[in-house]
């Protein structure tokens, strides 16, 4: 099958026979991308990062769709689609994240082909997620991964399973419905995905209590700026000193960002891309599309500082920036931008409900 879009920077993996080659490609690459990382616009080298993980994607599922071709599961009988969310989704991934994935095909005629259709793209899944384990992307911990058949579906099965989320709007409801906002076809047939993300949208604006726990969730996660513009660093433990990045800095502004966008009816998954929606849209002005997009692409490039653990043989990332890394020149224009980001917090939370229909949040 043909992927959305050809990656020509990579021949080294473009040519890779097997995931050994494929393993030795992704080492090269990050080394390439590393040595020039932090002399580079950030946008350039976060675009750059996630060209070579497309493309390393990419080939593992051409690899595995050959593999199964050569154990006599033949080819996929239907168009399909693999699915990346979270940062993969965003194209905000780093040098060590993990694996966030989904798989939608075409709907069978009857159910002896469903059959069949639902045992390959399972089979094809499996296979996809393994040869990404071997080379280095560990599994989601919270199970958003394609070889789990919550998601591998085909397109009515994702169809009745999005509207479920819908009906019973839990937490860990609302929560998947966030994550399926990033939605982003890397391999396959993108109108399968194209058509998704149409009926998600269309079910959307008919769910306003739905939003209204998206903004609960939305919110969840608290900037770790104190209200004298104090850094919130970690007090206790190994991290002392540091500070959690991730859920601290850049996952509240993708969620502020991504309920904006899916509000104003904006289909992008990229986060810069959603501000710079936001701003034609008139949902932002250009003062607030400027400093947010300053403070979110210091959060990108803060995010290539934090540390890293070993798990499985692999190097995680953690997210936090160590104290011996937060150095007094960094200091200043992060409080600066975790200010930014707490404003954009309280810009969601008073001025999205009025925008629901709502009186202003208390």
């Amino acid at each position: 099958m043909d992927s959305p879009k050809a990656e020509k920077r990579w021949p080294d993996i473009d040519c890779a026979g097997n995931l050994e080659q494929l393993k030795t490609a992704r080492e090269k690459g990050q080394r390439r991308l590393e040595a020039d990382f932090f002399s580079l616009p950030v946008e350039e080298a976060i675009a750059a990062l996630n060209e070579l993980h497309d493309a390393l994607i990419v080939r593992v599922l051409a690899l595995a769709e050959n593999d199964l071709a050569r154990s006599g599961f033949g080819a996929p009988p239907v168009p399909y689609a693999y699915m990346l969310y979270g940062s993969g989704g965003r194209l905000e991934q780093t040098m060590h994240s993990d694996q966030d994935s989904g798989l939608v095909y075409e709907d069978a005629r009857d159910e002896a082909e469903e059959e069949v259709n639902r045992s390959y793209f399972l089979k094809l899944a499996e296979t996809a997620v393994e040869y990404l384990i071997a080379i280095g992307y560990p599994p989601c911990e919270g199970k958003v991964i394609a070889s789990n058949p919550v998601w591998c579906l085909p397109l009515t099965g994702w169809t009745k399973r999005i509207a479920g989320w819908f009906a019973e709007p839990s937490w860990e409801n609302v929560r998947y419905l966030l994550i399926a906002a990033d939605g982003r076809a890397i391999w396959g047939d993108a109108g399968l995905a194209n058509q998704l993300r149409s009926r998600y949208f269309g079910d959307l604006l008919g769910h306003p209590v739905i939003e209204r726990r998206m903004l609960d969730n939305t919110l969840h996660h608290k900037v770790l700026v104190g209200v004298f513009g104090q850094l919130l660093t970690e007090r206790y433990g190994e991290n002392a000193g540091g500070l959690d990045i991730k859920y601290g800095a850049y996952i509240p502004m993708v969620n502020a960002f991504r309920l904006l966008a899916m509000r104003a009816g904006i289909q992008e998954t990229n986060t810069l891309r959603r501000i710079d929606a936001l701003l034609g849209e008139g949902w932002l002005n250009p003062s607030e599309a400027e400093e947010t997009r300053e403070a979110f692409l210091l959060f990108l490039k803060l995010r290539h500082f934090t540390s890293t653990t070993m798990e499985g043989g692999r190097l995680v990332g953690t997210g936090k920036l160590p104290a011996s890394k937060l150095t007094k020149e960094m200091v200043a224009p992060l409080k600066k931008a975790l200010k930014v980001g707490k404003n954009i917090q309280r810009k969601v939370q008073k001025e999205l409900p009025i925008r629901l229909g709502g009186g202003r949040a208390k």
